[in-house]
């Protein structure tokens, strides 16, 4: 497939975790970053302060592709306990929604369905149904889009009920509202069976691209800088562009308590080598 062109490249504040608001803004655009990822969690608290961090995005220039909401999870999490009711959850991502809806229309907010009570899967599916459906239907009398991530099975039960990307788009089609779709994160879904296929099966479902690259973790946040792990990235750039996408493909790197975190060390540089790795990935995807 001879080449479709270059791609944007997106950083999420994941990636920068030590530093603030400000200074992702800033950096970003300083190292030629084409859009951003906002994690509210580095939002101030207090709501006029966080409206001054959100309108330095549009001064920056940098368009939002995604937000991770502060309370992303359906159920309780490891890193999102609190509160314990899937509706109290849910009114926090709305309050979320009313935020970011004035700053980024139509931007997709990620979430993930958090631990399955007992074990109960299907009791996920079952009120993520219900609960997604009320939500998408808020979002949509706001302009704004929610994003469905699986993740990978390494921190099944910890994060999340949904491990692949087919399961996840089950319950996308049960929600059934054309504003609700899939986070397509390459660290958590490679190694789905018959990936290339589940991933154009989705269609224009795929709202958010998310790229890093895979070792065998050593702890829940032990990513690498696209192009130094074991993914495969060339057949799945691919199939998300036979998909139909043609948004950004954004960096999204945890990196916690290992001996060697990439949040302890040059995060400008994580960043560029990451772009170069996604390049040379999406040279090798189209070449003729």
């Amino acid at each position: 497939m001879a080449s479709p062109g270059p791609f944007q490249f997106g950083v999420s504040e994941f990636t920068t975790q030590p530093w603030s608001f400000e200074q992702d803004v800033e950096t970003y655009k300083q190292l030629g970053v084409d859009a951003i990822e906002v994690c509210e969690v580095k939002l101030d608290e207090e709501q006029e302060r966080a409206a001054e961090q959100l309108a330095l995005v549009g001064q920056s220039g940098l368009p939002i592709t995604s937000v991770q909401p502060k309370t992303r999870t359906l159920f309780p999490s490891r890193s999102q306990p609190e509160p314990k009711e899937p509706r109290e959850r849910m009114a926090r991502f709305r309050r979320t929604i009313e935020r970011v809806s004035q700053v980024a229309p139509h931007v997709p907010c990620v979430t993930n369905t958090g631990i399955p009570p007992n074990g109960n899967i299907q009791h996920v599916f079952d009120v993520a149904a219900r609960e997604y459906r009320a939500l998408a239907e808020f979002a949509q009398d706001h302009g704004v889009r929610v994003a469905l991530e699986p993740l990978n099975a390494a921190i099944m039960n910890v994060e999340s009920a949904i491990w692949t990307l087919a399961q996840a788009m089950q319950l996308v089609e049960a929600v059934d509202r054309a504003n609700v779709g899939i986070c397509l994160d390459v660290w958590n879904i490679w190694q789905n069976a018959d990936i290339p296929e589940a991933i154009k099966a989705c269609g224009d479902r795929i709202f958010v691209v998310q790229v890093s690259d895979w070792r065998m973790p050593r702890s829940y946040e032990d990513r690498l800088v696209v192009g130094q792990g074991e993914i495969p990235l060339p057949p799945l750039l691919r199939a998300i562009h036979e998909s139909g996408y043609r948004g950004p493909y954004t960096l999204e790197i945890f990196s916690g308590d290992v001996p060697d975190s990439l949040w302890q060390g040059d995060l400008s540089k994580v960043i560029t080598d990451s772009r170069a790795g996604l390049e040379a990935a999406w040279r090798e995807a189209f070449k003729a």
